[in-house]
């Protein structure tokens, strides 16, 4: 069960999205990159996503200022994003804002390209 709190923390960023979040969100709504369905503000398990498609299973966050103290935060984030199947993709705000186009080229690519097959811990494919 999702956490209602977080939910409306979700809502209310959605409402309130930053410049760089606008730009992405306007490049990857209504299927607009790749055919993928992107979600914004995306609740997945105790974490909040900037950017979230099923099919594929990706996420993209846009990092601002504050992620370069955070390090050890994003790190533990991503892990957990990765066990839920998704592959994560960062992009700072100076990325998005100065090189939409090559940040949109990357997250093609990314949503073109087959994720690797899963090792089990026996190191069989899963």
């Amino acid at each position: 069960m999702r956490d209602p709190s977080l939910v409306k923390h979700a809502k209310n960023m959605r409402a309130t999205p930053t410049e760089p979040e606008q730009r992405m969100w306007f490049a990857l709504r209504a299927k607009r990159l790749g055919g993928a369905k992107f979600r914004r503000q995306k609740v997945i398990g105790p974490y909040i996503v900037d950017f979230a498609s099923r099919d594929p299973m990706l996420v993209i966050e846009v990092d601002g200022d504050s992620h370069s103290s955070q390090i050890d935060y994003d790190t533990e984030r991503t892990a957990y994003l990765q066990t839920q199947g998704y592959r994560v993709i960062r992009f700072s705000n100076t990325d998005i804002m100065g090189n939409i186009e090559g940040v949109l080229s990357v997250v093609q690519t990314m949503i073109a390209t087959p994720p690797l097959p899963s090792l089990s811990p026996e190191g069989e494919r899963v």
